[in-house]
């Protein structure tokens, strides 16, 4: 049985990961020269996308043959294998950041542009699902880029099991992609709930706090410890939303509601300059865009889904 959609872009992957598959050889090769395995080149992590076929149609990912995108990748480009598409299709991931402008020069000229996932998620440009395997592209090469050398030792590493593990052949160290831990809450007390402010937000929005998870700590104690922290919130239960993967570059947001123990607050000046409990009238018009004053982010953030679920009593 399939999972329940996932309310937050990013989630809700299509593809099958065929894990099992990375670490035959044999099987990656074959699939790699097969003509018909598609490739999404990134040029400085940003996806080829094309065009729209017509107004409102909406942009697709620019799944091309390995032949279109092999003269612009530098030796030992960074390749990954992302999994087996519905149609039984290899899709892999390739780096062609040592392109000049492929935008405009070489085998791809004129076939698309290589834009950033976040505008195209926020301005709803491309299909959730395949948002969600741009993610995972993105993630991972940005992951291989930040992670050439061995922590251990220092040594230089290499690419091992379709570009899901790093090998360092001095020390025999191994190293995974990671993904760091990001609680993001709303606190309600009663039929309020609690958002606050940082500088950097634009005029008027209000979001959940948020913050990263720290070692040896659980998911309801960082929670917790992030609505102490920033508004001096004291909370007595925690339950879990959703979570949303945040290619930015390697992050997963938790997203949880947590009841508060009374509507006392004290703004930290750091992390949040203001804060306010809103009442669920006033949510549920930030949710369609009416509220007077101010505003929540949009749906392509899970804070927008909390803030949501809050006002429909889940």
């Amino acid at each position: 049985m399939p999972l329940s959609p996932n309310p937050n872009i990013f989630a809700n992957s299509p593809i099958n990961r065929a894990g099992h598959l990375r670490g035959n050889p044999d099987w990656l090769a074959e699939k790699r020269n097969d003509p018909s395995s598609l490739f999404v080149p990134l040029w400085n992590l940003d996806p080829l996308v094309l065009p729209e076929p017509a107004p409102s149609d909406g942009k697709d990912v620019g799944w091309v043959p390995l032949a279109a995108v092999e003269p612009l990748a530098a030796p030992g480009a960074i390749e990954v294998f992302l999994g087996i598409n519905k149609r039984g299709k290899a899709l892999f991931a390739i780096d062609i950041s040592a392109a000049k402008n492929p935008e405009t020069e070489g085998p791809l000229k004129g076939f698309g542009a290589f834009e950033e996932i976040r505008g195209l998620a926020m301005k709803g440009e491309i299909t959730p699902t395949e948002l969600a395997i741009l993610a995972q592209a993105k993630g991972m090469i940005d992951w291989h880029k930040r992670h050439g050398f061995c922590s251990n030792c220092g040594a230089k590493t290499e690419l091992a099991e379709a570009g899901y593990k790093r090998a360092c052949n001095a020390c025999n160290a191994e190293h995974f992609p990671r993904t760091d831990p990001v609680v993001i809450m709303i606190a309600t007390y009663g039929d309020k709930a609690f958002l606050g402010r940082q500088k950097i937000f634009p005029k008027g929005m209000y979001s959940a706090l948020a913050g990263f998870m720290e070692p040896g700590e659980s998911i309801e104690e960082a929670v917790a410890r992030e609505l102490d922290e920033e508004a001096k919130i004291a909370v007595k239960s925690v339950r879990y939303h959703s979570t949303q993967p945040w290619p930015f570059p390697s992050s997963l947001m938790i997203g949880c509601i947590a009841e508060a123990e009374s509507e006392d607050f004290e703004i930290d000046g750091v992390e949040l300059s203001s804060g306010k409990w809103f009442t669920r009238d006033e949510l549920a018009a930030a949710v369609e865009a009416r509220a007077p004053g101010f505003f929540i982010p949009p749906p392509f953030a899970i804070a927008h889904h909390l803030v949501k679920a809050f006002v429909a009593g889940e």
